[in-house]
């Protein structure tokens, strides 16, 4: 355990314990829990954002493993005068969970369903439970929990519990706050008290009550004058559940739950033990209409005339997330779907319940009332299912969508969640709209137009002028606010950013009587000091993660030479046009690399468990340290100078970047575009540079380099595999684990055996292709060259029975290689250098419009992307529209007609294992569309994260127990489950760790047309 001062990433204005109170702290927790004790900075540093613009340093992190970890702390930190702040996927977007404070995570451990019971349609469960996780528990009895937040992937339900967190289909369920039927908590004196109805509240809890009761008796006048009457009110304490003012009453028969003072109160009051949740019945059918405006006007107008058909949501997407999406290759597809022409905005409309026939007149009375409002002709309807999962998963990727604008400024959340009601939505939207455009920025909007809380966000540069345009962009939406009897925190809390509004929205007197509760329940004020209570300016820019040049610390970039070409992030963007400066001129000293770094919002979208990829460590370990956003967040840290002016290149920075296995998940899956993958290279390049290169990082990389020679002698370079002891040593030595077959040698290479008159010469493959012959390069790699010919020559056989020419590159003394293994250990000149020679052979090649066909993902698409950061200029970028895999130029070719080849039925399933970097450049779906070419075949794609073997990562020592846990998170166990199937895996790593961990041969689907061909 470290401890660290915190005085380079102390912003001023929230200053955490003494050093030496810290010590004390970080001394007891260590010695009297088992949880695990983080006071070092940089864990410091990753817990001290959530997904708002703020950052607080925190006096230390605590992740308990048991209840009595918590107790313990809370009684610790009390005695040692430090707060507490409890949380769960960090992905508060006001601040609510970043304070100089003992943060206590509840996510790694307490993730629990405590008690199920499906008929009374109750759940208890622990805080740190994921709403995605609690549903796919509750489907097989036909329930969910239905305050489905856009962050279901990762929002717990203690943070939904202190946000009163509400989600799409609020209109249907209403928020947290209806769906909340009790709560056990810790008091700050150590007492566990269960929150419930008041009829059956114990001696504390019935105290609590009676105080509450009497403060809303008291301020009877105040409430019915000043509390917002939407549903969509969650500033502040639920004062009112003695006096309801909301449209949707708290309980369904009118009495009064006291676990709903909690809900909302952001952790301020209590720290939450477990919660009970009323659960619905989960809806057997599903319809969607996607209602197409020519006017943004026309869309909120609408709103209030399509509630009234009863719909379970209507959803806002604005003309920006609309250009946004398609833009970014995983949701281009999807939202095509959905739009007729190029409207100003659409209205996603949802209709649920037991039939889907009895639904479908729905989308028709939609229709008709878009007729009658002068859009005949605007609906898109959408019946399936699957369609609409796809188009759901778009919308609720907004928030990040939005923030992958790229640039410093950025869409900021301090308005993004004022409610008002339906009828004068449109005039309120027109108003704020007004009002940015006097401050020379405009906004963006999406989200709940269903109960007139739309998420607007103005776009602004904090490190410059974004605070004072802040300020007065909120006055004067607040008196809009106001205008329209609206409320001003309409879902996401108050935190830092809206905590100064609730004054403003309730008055004195009803902020006293709110002080009045929190002095009730936390009279030493332990709990998550500054929210809701005694809250700091909004715009204070000593609490903003990028601090301007007014306030004590500004945010600053080191300099830094980058290795790879970060240009493209390096630009300045129009608020209003949203046009960018040219490449390079964004004025980033580290030539744009801390503007990549800065596109994480925090969001957390990374620390999701579905069918994607990202983030593969995250998944085993559960640690934010392993995690991209913990990565980037460090990162960005490190260059900003403040974890001290050498971190970038210090030992925690390469312990954040350790388990990172490159798999380029993020590259696809994070809706910001933040490409850890690459930002790794980038590090160790700088990192090797300072420490050097071990002996294992120079064989690695250099592999290509003597594997030609190499492979003249197999019996030699297999006796690591054979002889007694040698797996050992190597372990010792190079730390290649001992437990891990390495790749066998052999002397017939692709190189050696081929025969050559499978393939011709570049002119004649050039001249073939100019008469319109079908003509390809095949690019063999080291790895399928040299250890798994096999596979070459299947690729070759398979396209030469197809009618294709073939040529492949080669070079005297051995064969080109893309720079791969280089780039993996941070040796880009070397890489570059290899590469480099690669694109000027295939050059003349792709020039004639030759595809240059691999088969290693890693390889082949390593030619469309990392050699275009290269600085190999426009010859790499011509190389790369002609590089394709295998399966990508078959499923390209079959489309076209091209592409004819008589293949037998296959006797056995097929099960797919698609490799990361075919994940992340979209390359899954052509595999199978290649396996549907085999007669009767009805491939299955196994629903996977990384294998782990990730190149050389699962041979490492280190690095074996993690690589084993990644594959039997879900990889190995479907191997097992299908013994008679064939497995199909492109990826040479992961073959290898098929057959380490399941004792199976997986194949290259080469192999498998070849074997089947008629």
């Amino acid at each position: 355990m470290r401890i660290e001062p915190a005085s380079h990433l102390q912003p001023a204005g929230a200053i955490p314990p003494p050093n030496e109170t810290c010590e004390a702290l970080a001394r007891r927790l260590a010695a009297e829990t088992e949880g695990e004790v983080l006071f070092d900075a940089a864990s410091r540093g990753r817990y001290a954002t959530d997904a708002s613009i703020y950052q607080i340093m925190p006096a230390g992190v605590l992740v308990p493993k048991t209840e009595r970890d918590i107790a313990t702390a809370i009684d610790i930190a009390r005695d040692l005068k430090v707060p507490v702040l409890a949380r769960g996927g960090g992905t508060s977007q006001c601040g609510q969970t970043t304070g100089a404070a003992l943060v206590i995570d509840n996510s790694k451990h307490f993730r629990r369903v405590l008690d199920l019971d499906v008929e009374a349609r109750r759940a208890t469960v622990e805080p740190g439970i994921v709403l995605d996780h609690l549903n796919a528990q509750l489907k097989p009895h036909g329930l969910w929990f239905p305050v489905d937040v856009s962050t279901s992937a990762q929002a717990t339900l203690g943070g939904m519990a202190g946000n009163n967190s509400c989600g799409s289909r609020s209109i249907a369920y209403g928020n947290m706050v209806h769906n909340v039927a009790g709560a056990s908590a810790w008091l700050s004196d150590g007492e566990l008290v269960d929150f419930g109805p008041v009829s059956a509240l114990g001696p504390r809890a019935a105290d609590i009550a009676q105080h509450v009761q009497q403060l809303a008796h008291q301020h009877r006048r105040e409430i019915a004058e000043r509390w917002p009457k939407v549903m969509r009110r969650v500033a502040g304490y639920n004062l009112d559940i003695f006096d309801n003012q909301s449209e949707k009453p708290y309980t369904d028969d009118g009495s009064v739950n006291l676990a709903h003072l909690l809900v909302g109160a952001e952790g301020t009051l209590a720290y939450t033990r477990s919660l009970t949740l009323k659960l619905a019945e989960l809806p057997r059918a599903k319809v969607l209409g996607i209602v197409n405006f020519p006017s943004f006007h026309a869309a909120m107008d609408a709103a209030q005339h399509i509630v009234k058909l009863g719909p379970t949501a209507v959803e806002l997407v604005d003309r920006t997330m609309i250009e946004l999406s398609l833009a970014n290759p995983a949701f281009k597809s999807t939202v095509e779907t959905a739009l007729i022409g190029r409207p100003a905005a659409i209205l996603l409309v949802e209709f649920s319940g037991s039939e889907k026939a009895w639904l479908l007149p729905k989308l028709k009375d939609l229709a008709d009332l878009m007729g009658d409002l002068g859009l005949r002709g605007s609906v898109v309807h959408m019946p399936d299912d699957a369609a609409q999962k796809n188009l759901w998963e778009v919308r609720k990727a907004g928030l990040n969508i939005m923030m992958s604008l790229k640039g410093d400024g950025k869409p900021v959340s301090f308005i993004e969640d004022c409610a008002v009601p339906l009828e004068h939505l449109a005039e309120y939207t027109d108003g704020l709209s007004a009002v940015f455009a006097k401050h020379g920025t405009r906004g963006t909007w999406y989200a709940h137009a269903s109960v007139g809380t739309l998420h607007v966000r103005p776009i602004l540069d904090m490190r410059t002028d974004g605070a004072a345009k802040m300020r007065a962009i909120a006055e004067e939406a607040s008196a809009l606010v106001r205008k329209y009897k609206g409320a001003f925190s309409g879902e996401h809390g108050d935190g830092l950013c809206r905590g100064e509004w609730i004054e403003w929205q309730f008055g004195p007197a009803i902020n006293e009587a709110f002080r009045a509760i929190k002095n009730k329940l936390d009279p030493i004020n332990l709990f998550n000091p500054g929210k809701i209570i005694d809250p700091p300016k909004m715009d204070d820019g000593a609490l903003f993660r990028f601090a301007p040049p007014s306030a004590p610390r500004p945010y600053k970039r080191i300099p830094l030479v980058p290795v790879l070409d970060w240009s493209a992030w390096n630009v300045q963007a129009d608020p209003v046009t949203e046009e960018t400066t040219a490449p390079g001129t964004g004025g980033d000293a580290t030539g744009g690399f801390a503007k990549a770094v800065e596109m994480c919002n925090n969001n957390g979208h990374c620390r999701k468990f579905d069918a994607g990829t990202m983030c593969p460590s995250y998944r085993v370990t559960r640690d934010e340290k392993h995690l991209t956003r913990g990565r980037a967040n460090t990162l960005r840290l490190a260059v900003s100078g403040q974890l001290g002016l050498e971190a970038f290149t210090g030992e925690a920075m390469y312990e954040t970047m350790d388990l990172c296995v490159s798999c380029k998940g993020c590259k696809r899956d994070c809706p910001t575009g933040v490409d850890m993958a690459k930002m790794k290279i980038e590090f160790l390049s700088h990192y090797k540079k300072k420490h050097g290169h071990t002996l294992k990082d120079r064989l690695i990389a250099k592999l290509p380099d003597y594997a030609h020679a190499a492979s003249r002698f197999p019996w030699l370079m297999n006796l690591r595999n054979s002889v007694p002891g040698a797996a050992w040593l190597g372990e010792r030595l190079l730390g290649l684990s001992a437990r891990r077959s390495l790749p066998a040698w052999r002397s017939d290479t692709f190189w050696r055996a081929a025969d050559a008159s499978m393939f011709v010469n570049r002119d004649m493959a050039i001249a073939a292709a100019c008469v319109g012959r079908k003509v390809a390069v095949l690019f063999v790699d080291t790895f399928n060259g040299t250890f798994e010919s096999e596979n070459a020559f299947a690729a070759a056989r398979v396209l030469k029975a197809a009618g294709y020419l073939l040529h492949t590159v080669e070079k005297d003394g051995g064969h080109h290689c893309c720079g791969r293994t280089f780039l993996a250990n941070g040796m880009v000149d070397e890489a570059k250098a290899r590469a480099g020679a690669l694109v000027d052979a295939l050059l003349p090649l792709a020039e004639a419009g030759v595809a240059i066909v691999g088969l290693e993902p890693s390889c082949l698409l390593t030619l469309r992307d990392e050699t275009l950061v290269m600085g190999l200029g426009a010859k790499a970028e011509t190389v790369a529209k002609e590089a394709l895999l295998f399966e990508e130029f078959i499923a390209r070719e079959a489309k076209a007609g091209r592409f004819r080849l008589a293949l037998k039925p296959s006797a056995k399933p097929i099960l797919l294992h698609g490799h990361c970097h075919q994940k992340a450049f979209g390359a899954v779906s052509p595999i199978l569309d290649v396996l549907r070419l085999i007669p009767d075949a009805k491939p299955e794609l196994i629903e996977s994260s990384c294998c782990g073997m990730a190149g050389s990562f699962g041979y490492e020592a280190s690095h074996y127990e993690v690589s084993m846990q990644m594959a039997e998170a879900g990889l190995l166990p479907a191997v097992r489950k299908n013994p008679d199937a064939i497995i199909v895996a492109d990826g040479t790593s992961c073959r290898h760790q098929i057959a380490d961990g399941a004792q199976r041969e997986a194949v290259h689907v080469a192999r498998l047309l070849d074997t089947l061909r008629a």
